[in-house]
């Protein structure tokens, strides 16, 4: 199966968390030995809001639920490349009428 690429885009003002994982061990007298932990030790996260009329909503949740938190999606966030990212979950918000919201996180992850 082809890997899916998530294509809607998503409200200004996205805000991500870009961390790196490490490994680090204390010695005596103050000094500090650390190292990566791992070969993908950089990843990131990005908390994002899409809102619209009711059809264009249900279409992003489809493709989340599509996924079940464990298949991963090609999205390229702001200020990134495209990769890879999955998703474990979601918020809808009805705002009124035919208006609809939907707040998800959209972690990256790889591929062995």
């Amino acid at each position: 199966m082809a890997i899916e690429r998530f294509t809607w885009a998503t409200e200004k003002g996205a805000e991500g968390d870009i961390a790196q994982r490490a490994r680090s061990k204390k010695f005596g007298q103050g000094y500090e030995q650390s190292v990566e932990d791992g070969i993908n030790n950089r990843w990131q996260s990005w908390p994002v809001t899409f809102t619209g009329l009711k059809p264009r909503i249900k279409q992003i949740m489809d493709f989340i639920d599509r996924h079940k938190g464990t298949k991963g999606f090609l999205w390229e966030p702001p200020l990134g490349e495209l990769g890879l990212y999955k998703c474990n979950g979601y918020k809808p918000i009805h705002r009124g009428g035919q208006v609809y919201a939907i707040t998800a996180t959209f972690q990256q992850t790889f591929h062995p």
